[in-house]
């Protein structure tokens, strides 16, 4: 179970992670020149981190990011009034920030790739192997899932048949068992 710091520290970095690019370096620059303050967008102490992004040149209004960086900077305080935001809050702003913009950059990973082709060949509506010919050989005589059996319970009927037949049947022995082949 996740504390509640951790939680918020995973609310902010998801709410980091859906900033567009431009916003997350013009948030870093805007971070590292201005006092950045939590609780409000604007006060004597300083400027929220939005707002820093804003004066930094990127025009994003995103208020799922101010409201995760209030709760993870507010959470576990008893006073909710605007203030500075401390060393260690705005370190793990920059971290998750920095951290967001590499994973930008990161090569795409095996696995990834994997995931990414399998969403085209879903999207594409195409099957893996040999396509499904069920509708045009449905009512083409000789056509089966089977060739013996045109159909499961057809198949599943004759095999209770054949495991209820008498010891001296000519069915064999595996098969009146019930044994696997």
């Amino acid at each position: 179970m996740r504390t509640r710091r951790a939680a918020t520290i995973t609310d902010l970095r998801r709410a980091v992670d859906c900033l567009p690019r431009a916003t997350r370096i013009a948030m870093l620059e805007g971070i590292r020149s201005n006092a950045i303050i939590v609780g409000a967008y604007t006060g004597p102490d300083g400027i929220c981190p939005m707002l820093a992004a804003h004066r930094a040149g990127a025009r994003t209004d995103f208020i799922s990011f101010a409201k995760a960086w209030d709760r993870f900077a507010l959470s576990g305080s008893r006073e909710r009034r605007a203030r500075r935001a401390s060393q260690r809050e705005l370190l793990v702003l920059t971290t998750q920030l920095e951290a967001s913009l590499l994973d930008d950059e990161a090569p795409v990973s095996d696995l990834a790739a994997a995931i990414a082709e399998h969403e085209a060949l879903v999207a594409s509506r195409d099957r893996p192997g040999d396509p499904d010919r069920t509708p045009e050989l449905r009512r083409r005589p000789g056509w089966a899932w089977m060739r013996v059996m045109r159909r499961y319970d057809e198949y599943e009927r004759a095999l209770a048949h054949l495991q209820e037949a008498p010891e001296g049947s000519a069915a064999p022995d595996h098969v009146r068992s019930g044994a696997p082949v």
